[in-house]
Formats: C-alpha cells, structure tokens, sequence
C-alpha cells in the first residue's frame, strides 16, 4: 500500500520525473504536476499530505501557490528553487513553507526533508488533538448538562458530524479551526488565537486568511446540513462555534 500522497510541482520535466521517481521508490505516493492549474486539478480529487514545490512555475510564482493552500489546504510544503538569496528564503517561510530547498537537489535530502516533515505534521495533529479533547473535558460538565443536541469532532477522521449524524470531511486548516473553536466551549476565539493555531504566528490585521478559512468552512458545514452553520462573527473579536462540541475518536472523555 501507498505511502502518503506527495505533489511534485515542477516545470522541468526532467526534474520533476527523477523526484517523482525516487520518492515513489522510497515508498510515497508521488504524483508530479507541471504547474499551479495541474496542482489545483489535482487536489479536487486527491489529498496530499505534502506539496514540494517550484518558485519559478510559468503560469503563477510558487509563492502565490504556497500562499494559497496554506490558506485552503493545510498540506505541507517544501519549497524547491534556483533562487538562493536569503531574502527568498525569508519570503518562502513567511507565506509558510515548513521547509526551502536549494537546486541542484540532492534526492537523499530530498527525502529526508520530507520524512522529516511528516513527523512534525503527525505530532502537530496529535498536540491538536490532544488539546481538544483536553479542553473539551475540562467544559465537559456544563456543556453535558445541557439538554441541546451536539455536535461531534473526531481528529482521527478529520470530521465534523452535526446533531442529525451527517458528517463533514475536514482540511487540516479546517480541522485545526474546528478543534480550537471545540476548546473555547461556545465562547469567542480571538483572531490572535486563531491564527497562532493555524499558522503559529501572531494575528497581522492585514491578514485575510482567519476570514477565508473561516468562510469556507461556513460554506462547506451550510452546504452539507442545508441550513446556517452555528459559526458566527463576533464583531472586534473573533469567531465562536455557538453549538457545543464534543470531541470523540482520541481515546478520551
């Protein structure tokens, strides 16, 4: 069976075959893509763990993309460029690349990067995990006293199920979102706490990104139950899930 799914993002069709190949034979799920269209065609049906991917793409500059599905997608990313200015370097990070590789690429470190980055991922989602099931148990009395149906979030499915069982699949972003938002107990989680969570940074007021993530996941939780979702805008606050929430599948509570 396939390791995680990786997308190699290169427009040189040599490069992008050899790293395709050596991660394929390290026991990944590799798949290549050419440019941002092939990579955005590609995540409709698939979900990769793992985006390695080119700065210099002909259709859209990697760093747009890597913007892009930090902000949609929540994979991992390891930017692969000529560029070697520390600038660069500095620009990849920021967007949010976990990792920035310098060509010519050494396929070893290649895949060490890689193995690398999926350990830290995997204990990322566990310390979330963990973390909502903590804080749902410690709001668990009040919360259970109540009569009002809930909702349930399982981190080991990356799930939402509301009160009437249908089940919403979740990004990692949203997955993140939904597990903070799970802690608060049906209080506001503030722009700085959100985007520490998502992003582990600092709330920037010119970022969009807490809105975006928000919004989509509003529009995929109403599409799903056919109705408003219980997340609303608390206005020079944040966000709050205004249903309780009750974190299962972690072996706790």
């Amino acid at each position: 069976m396939a390791g995680p799914t990786i997308v190699v993002v290169e427009d040189e069709n040599s490069l992008r075959s050899d790293m395709v190949e050596y991660l394929s034979s390290c026991g990944f799920d590799a798949i290549g893509a050419r440019d941002g269209t092939e990579l955005d065609r590609l995540l409709q049906t698939r979900t990769a763990a793992i985006v390695i991917l080119d700065v210099n793409l002909p259709d859209e500059d990697g760093f747009k993309i890597a913007a892009r599905l930090r902000d949609h997608h929540g994979a991992g990313i390891i930017m692969v460029t000529a560029r070697s200015s520390t600038v660069d370097r500095i620009v990849g990070l920021e967007i949010g690349a976990d990792a920035y590789l310098v060509k010519p690429v050494e396929l070893r470190e290649l895949e060490a990067q890689v193995k690398s980055l999926l350990r830290r991922l995997s204990e990322r989602a566990a310390e979330s995990a963990a973390q909502s099931a903590n804080g749902t148990a410690s709001g668990e009395a009040a919360i259970d006293g109540a009569d009002e149906a809930r909702w349930s979030l399982d981190p080991t499915e990356w799930s939402l199920t509301n009160p009437a069982g249908i089940r919403i699949s979740l990004t990692s972003m949203e997955m993140k979102l939904t597990s903070l938002l799970a802690t608060q107990a049906r209080k506001p989680a503030t722009r700085d706490q959100i985007s520490q969570a998502l992003y582990n940074r600092r709330w920037n007021p010119e970022d969009r990104s807490i809105d975006t993530v928000v919004g989509r996941l509003r529009h995929k939780v109403e599409g799903a139950i056919g109705g408003p979702a219980p997340l609303k805008s608390v206005h020079g606050v944040g966000y709050v899930f205004s249903a309780p929430i009750r974190v299962v599948g972690t072996g706790q509570g």
